[in-house]
């Protein structure tokens, strides 16, 4: 007859029923316990083949920091647009325009010109220190130099033609000065006997300017030298004493010792008037005839 034990069991030798313990407690149930989700990795990150999910702790969110830069690290731009790219180098050529509109404004004049331009006229006349040309009793223009006084003043054409004394010789038509021309080894002469009869006028656009060493020719046009005669040896010109004969202009060439003959020069627009003489054209280019007329010899026949 069996006897019932009530009360508390003991649970039965595991070490004498080895398999038998090992199959019950395989038997009894496990606490569930929270799962997470992991992604599924492909084989191709792992090799060796598909790995258990490991049971995660829960995270909680924590709140993100902005991102700052590091000490020391330049601040980062954007990119810049086309247009301010574009602004540096515009506002660069419009400062270097200004500064050479201010630059030419402020240089000096050359020759220490000062004109107060006006309409042409055909009277002019040198008053104190500068040049005034009249139309009427009206005065169109005035034309000075700084420290310099004229000598004799040429009007013809609408033109104004000075001689100062400095040796410089000018042509003005109201507008502006036109051209400049220095006449050498003349501003001691000139200061001390004067422009008179200086200036002359010769046919076809040229001028002569007469000094005691030489003839100069220029064109009224541009100021282009045409031709030059030097006294002679032991000789001098005499501005003063030239005379006009036709298109000839007769100037007095005193010499200490020669013949009468040789005191006395004959000049026209080519130059000195001599037999056989083959000048140079006074022409502008592209105006007229060659600038070598007659360029073969007098004696011997062209080739």
């Amino acid at each position: 007859m069996a006897v019932l034990h009530h009360g508390r069991t003991e649970p039965p030798d595991t070490e004498a029923c080895p398999e038998r313990s090992a199959t019950a407690h395989s038997k009894q149930p496990r606490p569930e316990q929270p799962r997470t989700t992991v992604p599924e990795q492909s084989s191709a990150a792992h090799p060796q083949g598909p790995q258990t999910a490991l049971p995660q702790r829960p995270q909680t969110a924590l709140p993100q920091r902005p991102q700052t830069a590091l000490p020391g690290a330049p601040p980062a731009r954007g990119p810049l647009k086309p247009r301010k790219r574009l602004l540096a180098p515009a506002l660069a050529l419009l400062v270097v325009a200004v500064l050479v509109a201010v630059a030419h404004q402020i240089r000096p004049a050359p020759y220490g010109d000062r004109l107060t331009p006006g309409p042409p006229a055909h009277t002019a006349r040198a008053r104190g220190d500068g040049v005034e040309a009249y139309d009427g009793r009206s005065l169109r223009w005035r034309y000075a130099r700084v420290g310099r006084r004229p000598l004799s003043v040429l009007p013809t054409h609408g033109h104004a033609f000075t001689v100062w004394d400095d040796g410089l010789v000018t042509d003005t038509d109201g507008r502006s000065v036109r051209w400049h021309r220095a006449l050498p080894a003349a501003a001691g002469w000139l200061r001390t006997r004067g422009g008179a009869g200086v200036l002359r006028p010769l046919d076809r656009g040229i001028l002569a300017i007469v000094t005691p060493a030489r003839i100069t020719a220029y064109r009224t046009a541009d100021g282009d030298l045409r031709w030059v005669l030097p006294a002679r040896a032991g000789c001098a010109f005499r501005p003063e004493r030239a005379v006009r004969h036709g298109r000839a202009l007769l100037v007095a060439q005193p010499c200490a010792h020669g013949a009468w003959t040789a005191q006395l020069v004959a000049v026209d627009d080519l130059g000195g008037i001599a037999p056989h003489r083959t000048p140079l054209g006074n022409d502008r280019p592209g105006t007229g005839g060659p600038e070598h007329p007659r360029t073969e010899k007098a004696l011997a026949p062209p080739r």
